[in-house]
């Protein structure tokens, strides 16, 4: 049985649903998932989920991600990026380096996001995108999300349309378009974002990543599968608890709930473990009950 998760450099131009569709093209497997959408535009690290790998497909979507970005200061777009109608252009922006590196750390913590209209947040179960290509425009709520750092890499800001190329860590779900217009709204003119790479999902990077020449070449050789990434090494952020009886490896592969002492937990293990066997086999997802003293099954791996 093939599994495991096999992240993907995404071209430009690709849908996170094209990338699936090509990846079954090439590999001849129909059980693929991708672990969350990227604009056609945006490149970068797109972790697909293989077999019974796309149970995971929502703990690795949780994980941060990092981005580059091109920001330009002077135009705005319906888009929030260069795919839109432009909406407002001045003729010269000016700013300084010290304006720009204390209005990127003023965004460094929990901030508040409004989903764009190009976006596939649903709304009365409509996607945004949906409704902005009717014309319409509706009311959206804000929501929160965290930037855990954010880093200038250049600026260009002798040009009429200053650039700016940032780096930044985030949680999922923050819109990197709407990063860049409120970030130019924080210097007092609209922005627009002109470039998007995708350059980390967790812990897997560009250099876990295969593009879609590559793999084309090894799956025709047959070593493709060397690509692969084991399920439970794609989510080191959940603690491993390995099991001391093997009678209670068999108690878990049933998806039966584990007695467990919660101070036996691993330091600053969160609700969701990793489970082992005691010959250290991967037996899937539980969560941790602290309260009854219990592991409960969430994604089990027979």
């Amino acid at each position: 049985m093939t599994e495991g998760v096999l992240p993907i450099w995404k071209p430009v131009d690709y849908t996170s649903h094209d990338v699936v569709a090509k990846a079954r093209r090439i590999l001849r497997i129909k059980r693929i998932g991708h672990t969350g959408t990227l604009d056609p535009k945006v490149t970068g690290v797109l972790p697909l989920c293989i077999g019974r790998a796309t149970r995971l497909v929502e703990y690795i979507q949780d994980l941060p991600k990092e981005y580059e970005a091109v920001l330009t200061l002077g135009l705005s777009t319906d888009t929030e990026d260069l795919t839109g109608e432009v909406l407002e252009r001045l003729d010269r922006v000016t700013v300084s380096a010290e304006e720009i590196t204390r209005v990127l750390a003023s965004f460094v913590g929990t901030i508040d996001q409004v989903p764009p209209m190009y976006s596939a947040v649903k709304v009365d179960g409509k996607r945004l995108y949906e409704l902005a290509r009717e014309g319409a425009t509706v009311e959206r709520k804000s929501r929160q999300v965290d930037i855990y750092r954010i880093d200038a890499l250049a600026m260009d800001l002798d040009r009429p349309h200053p650039e700016i190329r940032f780096r930044v860590s985030c949680s999922k779900g923050t819109y990197i378009r709407t990063l860049c217009v409120d970030i130019g709204r924080a210097l007092g003119v609209p922005a627009v974002m002109s470039e998007l790479v995708r350059t980390a999902t967790g812990s897997l990077t560009r250099a876990n990543c295969v593009t879609f020449e590559e793999l084309e070449q090894e799956a025709a050789d047959g070593t493709w599968q060397r690509r692969l990434l084991a399920p439970d090494d794609a989510v080191p952020h959940l603690a491993a608890v390995t099991l001391a009886a093997p009678e209670q490896a068999v108690h878990a592969l049933q998806g039966r709930k584990l007695l467990w002492a919660p101070d036996t937990l691993p330091e600053g293990a969160g609700d969701l473990i990793r489970l082992y066997s005691p010959e250290r086999a991967f037996l899937g997802i539980f969560r941790a009950d602290r309260e009854r003293g219990l592991l409960l099954p969430e994604k089990v791996f027979q």
